[in-house]
């Protein structure tokens, strides 16, 4: 029987050949304006342009050769569509994905071209379950949930793995919480590879599932998901959470303003393509700057998939180029 850090090493060498090894970035002014030293971890550079392509390819790994013949399916409207596609590309594995009727059109594209059998459905969430059952059913195909699946989360895990490996000494590691699939993979990676690192998760107030959840001890649903980080609407799961609940140091909410403003400080400072979700991990550690000053913090900055015709910065946020 594996340990969970021996199966997290085993985990980073079976994904290694398929993923990018993603490099860790920094900004003299960024840690200025914090008052710490910050080590971005930069997954917006990862395969099909964020994280996800590391917990799909591990889950794809898993299957026994009957399930990886009869295929995988998910329902995603973004990231966990377009990687599953890929993952199951790359290992020879077909790959249904449902997605929602309002998903953006060029991440439906997006996951068609990387081989994915793209089934559209109403934009609800018993739509996209009911779908997905009816593909199990019919194909025989796996489910793999975008975030609340052990292997998915252990593959999540690794990006925290690469950072630790190339800064041991952090003392705190910023996440973004979305499903949850992200924040439960640092939470253990952190505790088998971190020095006392403490992990601090970062959501929108828009969608503060999370924050709620931890402070009632259970899985609480979203009120409102009215926010800009589309990729952190969703809610944790059985699987996630518990790991969440055990090893997270706190989980920090931002506002839309905060979220914006962490975005165009990511873009200027730094010339990175960011998601609003990534921003939202620097949001927070920009809010809860005072208890981290003169450390050494990581944060993942978890994706990089924007539509560059929808950006938030307007005029009023500062001066535009003539």
């Amino acid at each position: 029987m594996l340990t969970e850090k021996e199966k997290l090493s085993r985990c980073h060498q079976a994904i290694s050949p398929y993923i990018h090894r993603t490099p860790v970035m920094t900004s003299r002014l960024i840690d200025e304006e914090v008052g710490a030293s910050v080590f971005f971890k930069c997954e917006n550079f990862q395969r099909t342009g964020a994280y996800k392509m590391r917990g799909a390819v591990n889950a794809i790994l898993n299957l026994t050769e009957e399930q990886k013949q009869k295929g995988v399916v998910t329902h995603s409207s973004g990231n966990f569509a377009q990687a599953l596609s890929l993952a199951a590309q790359s290992l020879n594995v077909p790959a249904y994905i449902v997605m929602p009727s309002n998903a953006p059109g060029v991440k439906k594209e997006a996951a068609k071209n990387y081989g994915g059998f793209i089934v559209q459905c109403e934009p609800t969430l018993k739509a996209r379950e009911i779908n997905a059952r009816r593909i199990q059913n019919e194909k025989g195909a796996t489910f793999i949930h975008p975030s609340n699946n052990d292997q998915v989360i252990l593959g999540q895990g690794t990006a925290a793995m690469e950072l630790f490996e190339d800064y041991p000494d952090l003392q705190a590691l910023f996440v973004p919480i979305g499903g949850g699939g992200l924040a439960a993979g640092t939470c253990l990676a952190t505790k088998h590879f971190g020095r006392g690192c403490e992990v601090v998760g970062a959501e929108p107030e828009e969608a503060d599932d999370a924050y709620r959840s931890l402070l009632s001890g259970k899985i609480e649903e979203n009120v409102t998901t009215h926010t800009i980080a589309d990729g952190l609407r969703t809610q944790l799961g059985d699987l996630n959470f518990p790991i969440i609940r055990k090893h997270i140091h706190q989980i920090a909410t931002v506002s839309e303003k905060e979220i914006i403003s962490a975005m165009r400080l990511i873009w200027e400072r730094m010339k990175l393509v960011v998601e609003p979700s990534s921003a939202v991990a620097l949001a927070a550690l920009l809010k809860e700057r005072d208890s981290y000053k003169d450390q050494q913090v990581g944060l993942i900055i978890s994706g990089g998939n924007v539509d560059l015709g929808n950006l938030p910065f307007t005029t009023t946020d500062g001066p535009t180029a003539k």
